[in-house]
């Protein structure tokens, strides 16, 4: 859409204002979190249940659905656990299209295992 009355679209503006390995790693916060609401909602669990069962703050829990925050590890992977799931590093793929992101999300399911090996 670029209508001059209107402006340009946010896709344009956005390919203006941001490099492309910018965009990525902005589609990749959002897809993670996507996914990450997605599971919440799945289990039928609310912020504040998630609280209760991973120790992570309920206003935390917010301000990383809406964006707003960059979550530690330690609090990612807290939130995970309950929601029966966990990181996974994979390969990058070798030959890639140049816009498509040098990463793959995957957020598996952990079969109730806790995603970090306690000593």
């Amino acid at each position: 859409m670029n209508n001059k009355a209107i402006g340009s679209s946010w896709t344009d503006v956005r390919k203006e204002i941001f490099t492309p390995e910018e965009i990525l790693e902005s589609d990749l916060r959002v897809a993670f979190m996507g996914e990450i609401i997605k599971a919440r909602h799945d289990k039928g669990i609310s912020q504040k249940k998630l609280e209760e069962l991973s120790g992570v703050r309920q206003p935390v829990i917010a301000r990383m659905e809406r964006g707003s925050t960059d979550p530690k590890l330690t609090t990612v992977l807290k939130i995970l656990e309950p929601l029966g799931m966990t990181l996974t590093i994979v390969p990058i793929k070798e030959k890639r299209m140049r816009l498509k992101p040098p990463f793959e999300l995957n957020l598996s399911k952990n079969g109730g295992k806790h995603p970090i090996k306690r000593g």
